[in-house]
């Protein structure tokens, strides 16, 4: 579709925006949001006719682009049948939702609970956890993020986290592994996940094993960098939380649902946890939705005991419909198989191809769609581009790279000290190659800023 210019419209919508909506994770006066007029496929556009390939999926949600045909249509027909519907019944929508999510769900996490989104889904994997083992504590790592919720957001490994974090949630943070920045002195792969899981089984032990419920992990953390855990920790993990008697609750809610070129990242790991949360790709995000997969040991805890929890809208058949018509999209048109190929074949290697001409290209790292660059101002010492949380003129040179990936059609997906490559999994080859050209001039922008 061509985006057709219309600036009066924006500055009204811009102009009502500012009056009256208050945005996430913003000092209210200090933003700027852009007014969209429209999207399609990987593209959206402004209402003066300005188009971006977004390399951000939304907020790497839009696994199957914006407004394909089928889901659109699929809600229409479910909002002319039932629009919405209690969550004690069982209904259409829900039930073949669940079904198929089931069937796709590494193991034997044939149960799905339902919620709106990634953090109560967490929160109620957490809250299942505590339950079932009757146990206070739940570890999670350094570099993640797990929700803006209480209890998701004090799981959070990053400084999103301090302002709501009191220390009395019941969370231990821990480090898990990360060779580019290692906290383990680690020289290698193998080195770094033999000394993870020796932290982590070293923390286990003097935090008490009997007090720790749960053991939660992004399979593959996402905003904080896509760092794929190096072979053997995540089956480390799962051999620890086995030995001890911990749930392992793996958080998909980012890299689910095709985005690692496998329906789960877990696939990529050959491991099975006994929870597992989902959210974002389940549905492309064209309704809220997100839930938490179970084990049979954690549902026969609640098959004679009443599970303390619910939503309003768990399972809405709105939601829910987009979701079944989302999974019969991505098997029908091979959407996690091109995520995988295109990643493998044209992404990963133009992106290090880039990291070798750019000096502030200091690492490249993921998988499938999901995949980041890590900025620095000097290769040898891996410093970065700019210092941890980083805020006004410190962190001038991110601002200004992700203004000149705007300027070339580019919407990117900024964090701190780096850029990620999460474009929908139905991207082309003509569409992959015009985002990273575009991202090669706005590196070198950021290289102005290297030693």
């Amino acid at each position: 579709m061509t985006p057709r210019p219309n600036p009066q419209a924006g500055a009204q919508v811009k102009a009502t925006d500012r009056a009256h909506v208050f945005h996430s994770w913003s000092a209210q006066e200090l933003i700027d949001p852009l007014p969209i007029a429209g999207a399609e496929g990987s593209y959206f556009w402004d209402y003066d006719g300005n188009r971006y390939l977004d390399f951000t999926s939304g907020l790497v949600y839009t696994n199957i682009g914006y407004q394909h045909p089928k889901v659109v249509a699929a809600i229409q027909q479910q909002a002319a049948t039932m629009t919405t519907f209690a969550p004690a019944f069982a209904i259409e929508a829900r039930s073949e939702a669940a079904r198929l999510i089931a069937e796709r769900t590494p193991g034997d996490l044939d149960k799905i609970f339902f919620t709106n989104g990634g953090a109560d889904a967490v929160e109620h994997a957490t809250r299942m956890a505590r339950l079932h083992t009757g146990r206070p504590k739940v570890l999670a790592a350094y570099r993640s993020y797990h929700g803006g919720t209480q209890q998701a957001v004090n799981l959070t490994g990053d400084p999103r986290r301090w302002a709501s974090d009191t220390g009395t949630a019941g969370v231990v943070h821990f480090w898990a592994p990360f060779l580019y920045r290692t906290r383990f002195h680690a020289e290698t792969e193998e080195q770094e996940c033999a000394r993870a899981l020796e932290h982590l089984e070293t923390t286990i032990t003097f935090e008490g094993p009997s007090t720790i419920a749960a053991i939660i992990l992004e399979t593959v953390p996402g905003t904080a960098g896509i760092m794929v855990p190096p072979p053997g920790y995540l089956a480390g993990v799962r051999e620890l939380c086995d030995k001890y008697g911990i749930v392992f609750v793996l958080d998909e809610v980012m890299a689910g649902f095709g985005r690692t070129g496998t329906w789960f990242a877990a696939d990529l790991f050959d491991v099975v946890p006994d929870l597992m949360t989902f959210a974002k790709g389940v549905n492309s995000g064209y309704v809220p939705l997100g839930g938490v997969a179970i084990s049979p040991a954690i549902a026969e805890t609640f098959a004679r005991r009443p599970y303390p929890g619910g939503l309003t809208y768990s399972g809405h058949p709105l939601a829910c419909a987009a979701a079944v018509a989302t999974i019969g999209v991505m098997a029908e048109e091979g959407v996690v198989t091109n995520a995988a190929a295109l990643g493998a074949s044209l992404i990963g290697p133009a992106l290090r191809e880039l990291a070798e001409r750019h000096p502030s290209v200091g690492e490249v790292r993921g998988t499938g769609m999901f995949w980041a660059l890590e900025l620095v101002r000097n290769k040898e010492t891996r410093e970065p581009l700019v210092p941890y949380n980083a805020t006004g003129e410190a962190n001038a040179p991110m601002l200004a790279f992700g203004a000149a990936a705007k300027a070339n059609g580019l919407w990117p997906f900024i964090n701190m000290n780096r850029t990620h490559v999460v474009p929908p999994c139905t991207i082309t080859e003509a569409e992959a190659k015009e985002g990273l050209a575009a991202l090669d001039a706005a590196l070198s922008v950021a290289d102005e800023h290297t030693v």
